[in-house]
């Protein structure tokens, strides 16, 4: 079914954005009108190959991009313009409608309708005739793809990329849908006739159409408008959400629902928090189970680390191949996470495997960190992943390959088109046992064997990869390596912390103006509220790894400009892009997770972080009405908004507040730092006051928390504090454990 096979699924919002009544759905037209015809001057039907075509070989306007999703479509024969006035102003002149097509360079079903539809003369000739044809990236406009994709589900109840939208000269969308065949099959609606029949009943039903993109437009306006609930914040929606979570959970495979699957880490994290909060051993199981399944299955590249977008089925075995950045920074996060409440060793391991697949593969030589991988290699999704028994057995030698094909599931039939997705079927520790082995000389030996095929693998022709740097993705990998270092102690994964962050500090900056995308030199496109809460998050995070003092106020300059130019004075909350773009029909604001945690959740717990760390009662104000703001949704459909249940969770508390004193190269100072880095502490933050740092006064001035605490007779000391009380100093690393796991 090709519905399921869309690049990335919107399923986490279907539900949320409900169908409008009355009509909307044009699709019915569709099968009403006969495919128009065009005729010539003198009344003779012609056929459309006999219109002004543009020759394969043709750049259209996409070819001065930046967006290598943009530039694969430069050569198409349809008369793509990019987003911008030119487009808008021709559509107003001309009174077209326009035909919006959004993806993404990743998008293996956005490359099947390219090589379809718009490689295809005839039907870009009918798409030049009558329709102003836009291409759009959704990784460079994620504010028009918001605003779009919502209007693609209020119209049809689901959506995805390739996102297909047709909008009125005035930019109202009136119909739209994900991917369209060139012809009729699938029991879809061929994209020739889509075309044909709305450019039809455009002509010949404008005042109904007009009518009803009014009201769409509408409905796209009260979504997440909603006044800030009444009454006190309590814990019931995270109760709920677990609720809710647990009549969806897949006790045999982990994760929620049936297939697809997606890793969804926002998920995750809130039930290692509640789980934290409660001691809800559904709630760890629930969560260890996915974590589990997932580092075991396809989803998850045996050999480079990192994982792909999502599984097509149950078991989590056969991936959809693209990899996203935005992915293997949020599950590293979760898999620290929950190495550090449960000690499990697999967990660790993949997150190094992760962190290091982005460092390795991901990284731009300016410190950032590029966007995806395609799934798609000379022309075959998954070909570069997949191996067979015969190339094992020829790398590895007859022993080891059959050792190596056991393990990870290679057999002679393959699971995916007669090759085989690595994945594993027995736990290391199992898998030793049945060959009577130790484990760790079994997974010693496995391991090299994987070093050797990853030196083969690195030869293939590798999937194409979008190596734009965006400000919010980059955000969430800052935290990601800042918790690697946290964790982990790994300073290379501190060092490229510090540096990507420098980089979006310095690069992607137009003046005091947050940039959203870099490309090849040039920094482009103003940011929206992502860019600023992922950033203002990473930078706390990496903050609490380094102690440098610099990115607390870099996180609160940014935390300032966000509230400045992002926040919904009346109501609490805040919009997804600042006031005064013209060319967005509605301002968007909403705090519910897609594929990526929603920007008010980020904002909230950022903002609460970094009141607790700077006394600032005002970050902490804007932080309760923006959990205020959206207390009515919260409550209604809870497990959508697990990220800010976080926050939530968060603010109801107890937060402590660790101050260690010392000097940072000591001995017995680490080891009250590793104290705290050993624990599972989603609710609280840490400061050190190092007396030979080099900004020792600006530290005071930043942290207040700092002051009045000091080593004991020069003996590096903790303290730990909750609501403005504070325990008695403490100086070995025993006795601020007990501090730290007491409630």
């Amino acid at each position: 079914m090709v519905s399921g096979a869309m690049c990335s699924i919107c399923k986490s919002n279907v539900g949320l954005v409900r169908p409008l009544a009355g009509g909307i759905l044009l699709l019915a037209l569709l099968y009403t009108f006969h495919p128009a015809t065009t005729t010539s001057d003198n009344g003779k039907e012609k056929s459309p190959q006999e219109g002004a075509m543009i020759g394969t070989k043709h750049a259209n306007r996409l070819i001065d991009s930046t967006s290598p999703y943009l530039l694969q479509h430069a050569h198409n024969p349809v008369d793509w313009y990019p987003w911008g006035p030119e487009a808008l102003e021709r559509a107003k002149k001309e009174d077209k409608p326009i035909f919006l097509s959004i993806g993404y360079s990743a998008c293996h079903w956005c490359h099947v309708m390219e090589r379809e539809s718009f490689e295809n003369d005839e039907i870009a000739n009918i798409m030049n005739e009558h329709f102003i044809c836009i291409k759009v990236d959704r990784e460079e406009r994620p504010d028009l793809d918001a605003i779009y994709m919502n209007a693609v589900q209020l119209m049809t109840g689901s959506g995805g990329w390739p996102m297909s939208v047709f909008l009125t000269p005035d930019l109202e969308p009136f119909f739209g849908g994900t991917y369209f065949p060139p012809e009729d099959r699938y029991g879809r609606a061929g994209f020739k006739r889509v075309l044909l029949s709305v450019a039809q009943v455009y002509r010949e039903k404008r005042g109904e159409i007009e009518q009803r993109a009014g009201r769409l437009r509408g409905a796209l306006s009260k979504l997440g408008g909603s006044a800030a609930g009444k009454g006190a914040l309590t814990g019931k929606p995270i109760e709920q959400a677990v609720r809710e979570l647990a009549g969806e959970f897949d006790p045999a495979w982990g994760g929620f629902g049936q297939a697809p699957k997606f890793p969804q880490a926002s998920v995750i994290r809130l039930l290692l928090r509640h789980h934290k909060r409660t001691g809800d051993e559904e709630a760890l199981r629930m969560a260890t189970v996915t974590l589990d399944r997932m580092a075991c299955g396809g989803i998850y590249d045996h050999l480079g680390g990192g994982f792909h977008r999502y599984s097509t089925d149950r078991e989590w075995l056969v991936p959809h191949f693209e990899k996203m950045l935005y992915d293997n920074a949020q599950l590293a996060a979760v898999y620290l996470d929950a190495y550090q409440l449960t000690g499990k060793p697999l967990y660790r391991r993949v997150a190094k495997e992760t962190l290091d697949y982005v460092l390795r593969d991901m990284t731009d030589e300016s410190g950032g960190f590029h966007s995806t991988r395609d799934a798609d290699s000379e022309g075959e999704e998954g070909k570069y992943y997949v191996w067979d028994c015969e190339e094992a057995l020829g790398i590895l030698g007859e022993e080891d390959g059959a050792l190596f094909c056991e393990y990870y599931g290679v057999t002679e039939s393959g699971n995916f088109e007669g090759r085989s997705i690595l994945h594993v079927p027995l736990s290391i520790k199992k898998f030793a046992k049945k060959r009577g082995k130790g484990e760790a000389a079994v997974q010693s030996r496995l391991d090299h064997m994987r070093r050797r095929l990853l030196t083969v693998r690195d030869e293939r022709v590798a999937p194409g990869k979008d190596d734009q740097i965006l400000t919010d993705w980059n955000g969430l990998t800052i935290s990601a390596l800042a918790r690697g270092y946290h964790v982990l102690g790994d300073e290379t994964y501190r060092a490229a912390a510090e540096k990507a962050a420098e980089f979006i500090l310095t690069k992607m900056k137009s003046g005091n103006r947050l940039l959203h995308a870099y490309r090849k030199g040039r920094s482009h496109i103003d940011a929206n509220l992502d860019d600023y809460a992922y950033m203002t998050a990473a930078l706390v995070d990496l903050y609490e790894a380094t102690f440098d003092v610099r990115w607390i106020e870099e996180a609160k300059a940014l935390a300032n400009d966000m509230i400045k130019n992002f926040r919904d004075d009346a109501n609490g909350g805040f919009f997804f892009t600042p006031e005064g773009r013209a060319d967005l029909i509605v301002r968007n604001k909403s705090a519910h997770d897609g594929a990526t945690p929603s920007g008010n959740a980020v904002a909230a717990l950022a903002l609460l972080r970094l009141a607790a760390l700077t006394d600032d009662a005002a970050l902490n104000e804007t932080a309760v009405r923006t959990l205020r703001a959206f207390k009515v949704q919260m409550e209604r459909s809870p497990a959508g908004y697990a990220s800010l249940l976080a926050a939530l969770d968060f603010h109801l508390g107890p937060v402590k507040e660790v101050v260690v004193c010392g000097e940072e190269d000591r001995s017995e100072t680490q080891a009250l730092l590793s104290a705290v880095r050993l624990r599972y502490l989603p609710n609280n933050v840490i400061a050190l006051y190092d007396p030979q740092a080099r900004n020792v006064k600006g530290a005071f001035r930043t942290l207040p928390m700092l002051q009045g605490k000091e080593a004991a007779n020069g003996t590096p000391t903790a303290y730990v504090c909750v609501n403005r009380t504070c325990s008695a100093p403490v100086t070995s690393p025993e006795a601020l454990a007990k501090l730290l796991d007491s409630d």
